[in-house]
């Protein structure tokens, strides 16, 4: 085992929690088994990995993640309406529903439907935590020198 100090390039191995407010948890490894990864090869957001760079072995640490940093702002241009007459007729549509289409490539697009006017359904393509600030707790289990 190593005790290097995370740089662009270590493997680590920690355990992490996300939450939208103390209150209010998205997602933890703290339960279950820890994640590992490389850092910098593109899979955690930019402005997670910033706060890992220079913890060791043993470290733990909470931290917040603007927007900007984490899934951006919602945009506008990814709510899209929809005819009723588009969604299968034994679909029960209702706003809060998550919804999938395929995108021109034949890639799963995930969506909520949002607004529900007439014949018209409004459904929400931004990512579910956009606009919204991340709180991070991380608990480094082992770090492992970029090879």
């Amino acid at each position: 085992m190593s005790l290097g100090i995370i740089a662009q390039g270590s493997r680590i191995t920690m355990h992490f929690a996300l939450k939208l407010s103390e209150e209010q948890e998205v997602d933890s490894t703290f339960d279950k088994e820890p994640a590992t990864f490389v850092l910098g090869d593109g899979n955690l957001l930019p402005g997670f990995e910033e706060h890992l760079i220079g913890l060791t072995t043993g470290d733990s640490k909470s931290f917040l993640v603007p927007p900007e940093k984490a899934f951006g702002q919602p945009n506008p241009q990814n709510m899209q309406s929809m005819k009723r007459s588009d969604f299968p007729v034994d679909m029960p549509v209702s706003p809060g529903l998550m919804v999938s289409f395929a995108d021109a490539q034949g890639a799963e697009l995930p969506g909520v439907i949002s607004d529900i006017e007439g014949d018209w359904v409004t459904v929400d393509f931004n990512h579910p935590l956009a606009g919204k600030e991340l709180i991070f707790n991380v608990q480094i289990l082992e770090v492992h020198d970029a090879d």
